[in-house]
């Protein structure tokens, strides 16, 4: 913490504390304030005779938490977390605030709460710092949001209203096992009962949630962001199959989860999967890779990596000369 603090400022720092972490030792709240022990008993002190009951146990599980039915004050922010606030609202979201805009709306009443010493270089920041919107990003409904967090919590199973990219619509039981953010959009990943498998659904194409009354276990020591990261590279319409030269331990670390699948083959490896959009795994994926490959599996695949391959030939082929 900075050492210009006055004492007020430490013992509301003293009480988030104590507020977020029950239990904490005389020791602990010392180190996270930057203060000797005795200083942090004195700030302990400070809390208590402002009113606010702090109770104190020793032994091995004491420590300092606040009493039963204790009123808090406001939130109390630092600079630097003020700061933090609005740089990360501006990364997930850098569209100026509207009508319609929730997080810029509730981003605006914080700012303006803040006390002046803290809130002044927030309010310069989120004036002056300008973000270009991500086109791959996509605003999910936050009612429906909220539902899906309560089910994932609850581990209640819920009925999903979906509508796919092209606009077909249907209803699916589903497990919601958890929410995953990747790159700007959230995904669903969850167990669906309709096909027996897990799914990913894109929660901005969630157009309601009804929750049931059966409950589930999620699978035991469950990884959300791996399991979406693999499922992402599978069951999409056009089969892919890339073959490579190379040790598997070479590839690999250039190969990313969507793109599919990655085992070895003899002395190299075959990378095989599949893609909603052939077009972008050549131009995105497989031409980004340092090194040679054979795409023997997925016509689809074949047809967009000649394309690509016909383009780039053309951009560096000599130009026919215009003298005389």
């Amino acid at each position: 913490m900075p050492n210009d603090l006055s004492p007020t400022a430490r013992a509301l720092r003293a009480l988030e504390i104590l507020q977020t972490r029950p239990g904490t030792t005389a020791g602990e709240l010392a180190l996270r304030l930057d203060v000797t022990e005795r200083a942090a008993r004195r700030y302990v002190g400070i809390l208590r005779e402002a009113g606010i009951p702090v109770e104190s146990a020793r032994g091995p599980h004491g420590g300092y938490r606040l009493g039963r039915g204790t009123r808090l004050p406001p939130v109390h922010f630092t600079q630097a977390e003020a700061l933090g606030l609005v740089m990360a609202v501006l990364s997930g979201q850098p569209s100026e605030a509207g009508a319609e805009d929730l997080v810029g709306t509730a981003l605006g009443k914080v700012v303006k709460a803040l006390p002046e010493s803290v809130g002044h270089h927030a309010a310069l920041l989120r004036e002056y710092a300008s973000a270009a919107p991500d086109p791959y990003s996509a605003r999910p409904d936050p009612a429906v949001t909220s539902e899906l967090v309560g089910s994932v919590a609850a581990r209640r199973r819920v009925v999903v209203t979906y509508r796919s990219e092209v606009g077909n619509e249907w209803e699916a039981q589903v497990d919601p096992w958890s929410l995953v953010v990747r790159y700007g959009r959230w995904y669903l990943l969850c167990h669906s009962h309709r096909a027996n498998a897990i799914r990913t659904y894109r929660v901005d194409r969630i157009r309601a949630v009804r929750r049931t009354e059966h409950g589930f276990e999620p699978p035991a020591g469950l990884d959300p962001v791996a399991v979406l990261e693999k499922n992402l590279g599978l069951g999409w319409k056009f089969s892919t199959r890339v073959v490579f030269d190379l040790p598997l331990t070479e590839v690999a670390p250039r190969i990313r989860p969507p793109m599919g699948r990655l085992e070895p083959l003899g002395d190299g490896c075959v990378l095989i999967g599949s893609t909603r959009n052939p077009t972008m795994y050549a131009q995105e994926w497989l031409a980004s890779l340092p090194f040679a490959f054979r795409v023997e599996g997925g016509e689809e695949l074949r047809v967009a990596v000649e394309a690509l391959a016909a383009r780039f030939t053309t951009a560096v082929a000599e130009q026919p000369s215009l003298g005389p």
